[in-house]
């Protein structure tokens, strides 16, 4: 055997041991056999062997390790360890993980996804959805809400409460409906297909607030009070966090509570006095009873040691002395309920605080953790069925809106932007279903409800767009007919809402990922803030496994960049499985990218928030792709389904790409050196083809299977304005052959229009039968309706001031007349 021959089968041997990510004395073993093998062909002689002695036996003598090499790092990692508040270390230690943390560590076990049961709902569930939530679907007119009332007709209100909208989360042994997460998401879908201010009035109190807060946290006499008034209705709970001065800082909130003593109920208590001012309230206007959330301060250690005690939640009874109840927002034509709240000198007892007097200063743990619970399910399944909706209503429209004789839908420039709305309706309700089974298996995913909130709400607002570009005057002229308006305007609600996106994209998906997801990193910073032998022993056993993951994930970068891709593993042998290969790649990169930043950038690294956001974006594309994926297998893997998923996880894994690209052109030498390993030959994913776009949209085009998954669950009864869509679009496809047939009977050619008159035609012709004429009248009423857009009088379009002085005026000269008259 030659030296380089024995050199190469030497560095194969202990890339495979790391590739494989074999034990640090496996890996010993492994170059101890190799150099057997070299001193055998009178390659290795003994100052290689010492030399590899010199690098193996302190490595694996445990007292050597920890005595020296680990004990000199661990006072390095001591230095350069970034201080981090009680806030972050509250929200790091917030939730847990679950599959982002497999995907995090560079080698994902894809059986263990598919091993994950799929969601479904049971049967009280599924006759929820079907009764209820159809019914109130039929109750509600969006414009008489948005633009009558700017709220919801109080018959509405009352059917939310009569029917438990506000008690999913509830417990039965409290009267609530206790439906699963997934179950929550389902409603939420269907009722964010029908009107905005339905969603959001149902979202809130079935996520952050009092009632959430109370079952986790509560004491006994607390729930027994509250929890069965709640489900009744009989309270009606807002939860008040944000400030003027702190919105997504929500740690920064400037209210305050006093411990101190006071008169309540005509007996002087230990008690709380509390200054506050908030705004952005969902609910506030009608609530009952006030979630707050404070800090705690205790001058006079009438409950603690301490003076401060940190950020507090307590429930306020609405007629509290002292609470303002201030008017409404108006957020953006999307009339919720929501408002400020404000307090000055409110004084309460200890037992309002949420948990008694245990859980002062426990707030912000407590918000934070039911928060990653909320925030997977509201803004993320209201966006998704919003979405599922706009899917069937687009392909509706752009078969039944002609132009130049033709479907529009059959035009290239708009299949672009309905394969991107029909594409992403798919990847979104995947991402719901996956992210709501989590929580329904226990988890309490912080930062999958990160990634979720993020690209969904990002993702509503992208085919938002596409669809006003689709429907043109028909999406920009407000009015009864109009299904897209309202949604449209209010996109950036949920963009700003519950961590606004900016945020959460370029600090909480990596900030909280990095350290919950990495396999090491957090046992390091633990290990770091202890003393004692205990804790040697803890770190040197993760840094020595960060180690070893860090060498590994290079060994897998350089590999499956050269190619190997191709050859890893993957749970099926179809088309799907270049997506599963690529995914492996992306996730070895990513394990790969994380120390690399770690290493260079330390501490500075959560302050270079684009490096973060991008790494962020690598994680979030991969959990988006494997919710994708899941959902494919869940479902049977239905091969009409496949356009859907090419187009969703190319897209994914292009935007994935694209992100990982951007990082490296912008992290310099590292990056450039970074860029040769992991593309040594370019880029090697692709966007979705022209031809693929045109698959797609046919599929939202014309009733099929395909289509009907696509938006499984969301409102199209007749009464509605999608299910009247969908009913016209059936008609106008029976329409034709009927017009095609008058046509040659009259040996002219006819504009697929004024159908009544070609209904006449052919009823004169005797080619139509009277069923057929009456089809071609309903599919030329429908047609018109589903084009024309609304117009109104002045007055009808005035608003306040303006339109209580034209009131009065009017008034003014009708009595005038009667007054001539007589």
């Amino acid at each position: 055997m030659s030296v380089a021959l024995w050199i190469i089968a030497t560095l194969l041997v202990l890339g495979g041991l790391l590739y494989y990510r074999s034990s640090l004395l496996v890996t010993s073993l492994g170059m101890v056999a190799m150099f057997a093998i070299g001193s055998f062909f009178d390659i290795v002689g003994p100052v290689l062997w010492v030399l590899l002695a010199l690098v193996l036996l302190p490595l694996n003598i445990t007292f050597i390790r920890r005595g020296y090499i680990s004990k000199s790092l661990l006072g390095m990692y001591r230095k350069v360890m970034p201080e981090i508040s009680e806030t972050e270390k509250d929200a790091i230690d917030a939730g847990t993980t679950w599959w982002e943390g497999e995907l995090f560590r560079g080698a994902p076990e894809w059986k263990n996804l598919h091993s994950i049961q799929k969601a479904e709902l049971t049967r009280e569930e599924q006759e929820f959805l079907d009764g209820p939530v159809e019914e109130v679907c039929k109750m509600l007119d969006d414009w008489e809400a948005t633009h009558e009332l700017a709220d919801m007709p109080e018959e509405v209100w009352q059917y939310l409460k009569d029917n438990k909208f506000f008690a999913m989360i509830i417990k039965k042994e409290y009267g609530g409906l206790e439906f699963s997460a997934y179950a929550q998401s389902r409603v939420l879908q269907k009722l964010a297909g029908v009107s905005t201010i339905l969603a959001s009035t149902v979202g809130v109190p079935n996520s952050l607030g009092p009632g959430e807060l109370l079952q986790h946290y509560g004491t006994k006499e607390q729930k027994d009070y509250y929890l069965p008034r709640l489900a009744t209705g009989e309270e009606v709970p807002c939860f008040a966090l944000t400030s003027p001065e702190a919105g997504s800082d929500a740690g920064s909130i400037p209210d305050t509570g006093v411990v101190c003593k006071g008169e309540w109920e005509g007996k002087e208590v230990v008690g709380i006095r509390l200054n506050f001012n908030k705004r952005y309230i969902t609910l506030a206007p009608v609530a009952t009873v006030l979630g707050l959330a404070f800090k705690l301060y205790d001058p006079d250690h009438l409950i603690s040691d301490k003076e401060s005690l940190g950020i507090t939640a307590a429930l306020i009874p609405r007629d509290t002395k002292g609470v303002e109840i201030g008017r409404r927002h108006f957020p953006l034509n999307v009339p919720f309920q929501n408002g400020p709240i404000r307090g000055e000198d409110v004084f309460v007892p200890l037992d309002f605080i949420i948990g008694g007097k245990e859980m002062a200063g426990k707030g912000w743990r407590m918000l934070v953790e039911c928060l990653s619970v909320g925030r997977a399910i509201t803004l993320p399944s209201n966006s998704a069925g919003g979405v599922k909706s706009i899917a069937l209503a687009t392909g509706a429209y752009a078969y039944i809106r002609r132009q130049f004789k033709l479907p529009v839908g059959k035009m290239e420039g708009v299949q672009e932007a309905m394969a991107r709305i029909g594409g992403n309706a798919y990847l979104m309700d995947a991402v719901t279903s996956f992210s709501t089974k989590g929580i329904d298996l226990g988890e309490k995913p912080s930062v999958i409800s990160a990634i979720a909130k993020y690209h969904m709400t990002e993702k509503l607002r992208s085919c938002m767009d596409d669809a006003m570009d689709i429907h043109g005057g028909k999406g920009i002229c407000l009015g009864p007919n109009n299904y897209l308006g309202r949604g449209y305007q209010g996109v950036p609600v949920a963009i700003t809402v519950e961590g606004a996106n900016i945020l959460t994209r370029s600090l909480m998906i990596y900030g909280q990922g990095a350290i919950r997801c990495h396999p090491f990193v957090l046992e390091e910073m633990l290990a770091s803030a202890e003393s004692g032998s205990e804790a040697l022993n803890r770190f040197d056993k993760a840094i020595f496994g960060h180690i070893g993951f860090a060498m590994s994930n290079f060994v897998r970068s350089l590999a499956l960049g050269l190619g190997g891709y191709r050859f890893s593993d993957a749970p099926f042998k179809d088309s799907t499985k270049q997506y599963y290969q690529q995914m492996n790649r992306f996730s070895a990169n990513l394990a790969l990218l994380s120390d690399v930043a770690m290493g260079v950038l330390g501490g500075s690294l959560k302050r270079k928030q684009r490096i973060s956001a991008r790494l962020g974006d690598m994680l979030s594309y991969l959990y988006i792709g494997s919710a994708t994926l899941k959902r494919f297998a869940d479902e049977g893997r239905q091969h009409e389904d496949l356009p859907l998923l090419h187009w969703a996880m190319q897209d994914t894994l292009y935007k994935l790409q694209e992100a990982q690209l951007e990082l490296l052109d912008n992290f310099g030498f590292v990056g450039k050196t970074m860029r040769a390993i992991m593309y040594p030959f370019g880029r090697f994913v692709k966007r979705p083809s022209d031809r693929l776009d045109s698959k797609v949209a046919k599929i939202l085009l014309k009733p099929n299977a395909s289509r009907e998954r696509l938006g499984a669950g969301q409102f199209l009864a007749v009464e509605g304005q999608f299910g009247y869509l969908e009913q016209t679009l059936l008609d106008i496809i029976e329409a034709e052959p009927l017009h095609d047939r008058v046509q040659r009977a009259a040996n002219e050619r006819m504009p697929f229009i004024f159908l009544d008159k070609v209904a006449a035609k052919g009823k004169e012709l005797g080619v139509l039968s009277d069923d057929e004429v009456a089809l071609l009248e309903r599919a030329e009423q429908g047609r018109l309706r589903v084009i024309n857009v609304d117009d109104f009088a002045h007055e009808d379009l005035m608003a306040g001031k303006a339109a209580r002085e034209w009131a009065l005026e009017n008034q003014g000269k009708s009595q005038t007349k009667k007054s001539d008259a007589a």
